[in-house]
């Protein structure tokens, strides 16, 4: 588990149809989808209560130690009737098959192949039984072995310095999508920073120390009770109450703390709750290990995406998400499903949506 990251909101794309790549973190748009074998198929972007088009909310690079080809794509429908449902919500995560990346890296160089042919021409002259050693041209054997040291050496020439892929990563010229039938999100790009700890108040108390006064008041009204027994099932309701209400606390002072974060990304680590009563995440479809937090939408995300939307480029309306967060749930190995030979492999992880009560 590494620092976490907030997605801050950048630039406003030209066109809410423009395309970038698979390395961009956005908002909303189209999605960029790395260079696949075969299409995406139209089932895994489309809502499974109404069958409408799903709009994508969120891309995000999420490459990981050992697995640097990594995006999550999340999409939702937007219609009322749908869009508190976690059915409407869809996470796809996209990587390289880790199979195929092995593959590659095992894969013998050009100059190791060209060796191997030296090697299989030799061959063939030695295991030949009809031909005898004045039969062979000496000469144009030799001629045969320079040309293959020759192209040896210039593949060595033309591979020259390796590239970092870090420095290639980025929004590449923007293609723009006319495929009308693609519903989109106004969209803008993101950029990250590390999450700052809460800042100390005044009296250099940490802001958590704030709620101790309600500790006070419940220990001042449980030391005042004389009839703890009649009292014991108003006091557990109280106090449940009490819970529900310091947890949404902390909730609302983290966001105060970072009022503009439209997402926070730790991968394995802790999601921040507006609530304590939360369901846990299911388990992997395909490995059956229990799904890890990576990432949450946060409550200013839905401003954002509702000032876009008034701009009145689009005819679309977020009336049905009242939700307070949206926690993103994936495979703590990672693992894909068969793909057939695709160097790409889809996953489908989990999406839990919480409420505003």
């Amino acid at each position: 588990m590494g620092d976490a990251m907030l997605g801050l909101p950048g630039q406003w794309a030209k066109n809410y149809h423009e395309k970038a790549d698979h390395y961009t973190t956005k908002i909303g748009g189209v999605a960029d989808w790395p260079e696949l074998d075969s299409e995406v198929s139209e089932e895994l972007v489309q809502c499974c209560l109404c069958g409408a088009k799903l709009f994508l909310v969120l891309q995000i690079y999420a490459p990981l130690k050992n697995i640097e080809e990594r995006v999550i794509y999340l999409f939702a429908c937007t219609k009322p009737e749908c869009g508190n449902n976690p059915k409407s919500w869809r996470v796809l995560r996209v990587q390289k098959s880790q199979q195929d990346v092995e593959k590659i890296t095992t894969e013998p160089s050009e100059e190791v192949k060209l060796e191997k042919d030296a090697k299989l021409t030799t061959n063939v002259f030695e295991e030949s039984d009809e031909e005898t050693d004045s039969d062979i041209d000496l000469d144009e054997l030799a001629q045969e072995l320079e040309k293959v040291s020759i192209l040896a050496s210039n593949s060595k020439k033309e591979k020259g310095p390796k590239h970092d892929k870090k420095s290639s990563k980025g929004p590449i010229i923007k293609q723009i999508i006319n495929d009308l039938n693609t519903p989109v999100l106004p969209c803008f790009y993101i950029y990250c920073e590390k999450e700052t700890k809460e800042k100390k108040g005044k009296n250099g108390a940490n802001s958590d120390n704030l709620l101790s006064i309600s500790d006070k008041e419940m220990e001042r009204s449980s030391a005042s009770e004389t009839e703890e027994e009649k009292w014991e099932e108003e006091a557990y309701e109280y106090d449940k109450a009490l819970n529900a209400d310091r947890t949404y606390l902390k909730f609302k002072k983290y966001l105060d703390s970072n009022p503009e974060q439209c997402f926070r990304y730790c991968y394995g680590g802790n999601p921040i709750l507006p609530t304590f009563n939360v369901a846990k995440p299911s388990a992997c479809k395909i490995c059956g290990s229990v799904r890890n937090y990576e990432l949450q939408l946060m409550p200013p995300l839905l401003y954002f995406i509702n000032e876009g939307i008034g701009d009145g480029l689009l005819n679309i309306s977020l009336d049905g998400w009242t939700w307070l967060t949206i926690i993103v749930y994936t495979c703590p190995k990672n693992c894909s499903a068969l793909n057939d030979g695709c160097l790409w492999s889809f996953v489908e992880e989990e999406a839990v949506i919480i409420q505003d009560d």
